[in-house]
């Protein structure tokens, strides 16, 4: 699907349940018009994994993800070679010829049949697509650079196959949630945007959009309450995902509004650690008003 203008990517996210606001809509509208890579950075929770999940269904694009972690390699991202298939095809090799041509045979071994393709591989092969790498800062420096021929050529090199380059550039998503920086020599090849928390308006919206069934008594209560408790010295902050949670567990309470006593009961449901819920407890009138 084509669009003209940031106005009407924003429609279509819209239109698909993200609630994107002006700086998000250009970020994302210009990655896709000049064909580069957008890098979020943001607290976890600002809806920076949930803008390529939309942008694929606004957009009618496959979504292809690759979640990075610690010691991530090309093996895990990008291919691997099926070794057990390529076993059985040496040994049929061997059965069936008398005489082997070696080099033919270990020619035969290093084929398309043979290879395994992991997401950023899948990416290019199956582009157009939005490729989601997930959480970059998780990663090591030298998967880091790995990364850098794929978002300057949208090409990776295979040693015993070749290139693979893409026909048409995917629409490449890279989040962080600044655990780690992340070098300037990627940074250099992505358009940036740092995504906030959204303003209270645009949460009680998010949470009416998402959850029909909230009032807007109860979403603006819970709203203002998720937004009091990011001010606090937490050790995890609640992002837009506890905000849904808690409205969720209200609505499943049949609760129309939020109170202390049910807000003690429930604060599960935004909080996840014990060092956090006893803080807040100590302060929830606060949090409330």
């Amino acid at each position: 699907m084509k669009v003209n203008s940031p106005e009407e990517l924003a429609t279509e996210l819209d239109r698909v349940g993200y609630l994107a606001d002006e700086g998000v809509a250009t970020a994302a509208f210009l990655a896709l018009r000049m064909q580069r890579p957008l890098f979020c950075e943001g607290e976890p929770g600002t809806g920076k994994t949930s803008l390529a999940v939309s942008l694929s269904e606004a957009l009618g694009l496959p979504l292809v993800r690759l979640q990075c972690h610690e010691g991530i390699d090309a093996a895990q991202a990008l291919y691997e070679w099926d070794f057990p298939r390529q076993l059985l095809h040496l040994r049929a090799l061997e059965a069936g010829r008398e005489h082997l041509d070696v080099e033919a045979a270990e020619q035969s071994l290093f084929t398309e049949r043979f290879l395994l393709a992991r997401p950023l591989l899948r990416a290019l092969k199956e582009s157009p697509c939005v490729l989601l790498v997930d959480e970059i800062d998780r990663a090591d420096d030298e998967f880091e650079a790995f990364l850098l021929q794929l978002l300057d050529e949208n090409a990776v090199t295979i040693p015993e196959f070749g290139e693979i380059r893409a026909v048409q550039p995917p629409l490449v998503l890279l989040t962080s949630n600044r655990t780690r920086e992340v070098h300037d020599a990627l940074k250099r090849r992505c358009l940036y945007h740092w995504l906030e928390h959204p303003d209270l308006a645009r949460e009680v919206a998010i949470l009416r959009r998402r959850l029909p069934g909230v009032g807007e008594r109860l979403a603006t209560q819970v709203a203002a309450a998720v937004r009091r408790l990011r001010e606090l010295e937490l050790l995890k902050p609640p992002g837009i995902a506890e905000s849904l949670d808690w409205a969720q567990a209200l609505l499943a309470l049949n609760r129309a509004e939020l109170d202390a006593e049910i807000a003690a009961r429930t604060l599960g449901a935004v909080l996840k650690y014990s060092e956090d819920l006893d803080r807040v407890r100590a302060k929830l009138d606060t949090v409330l008003a």
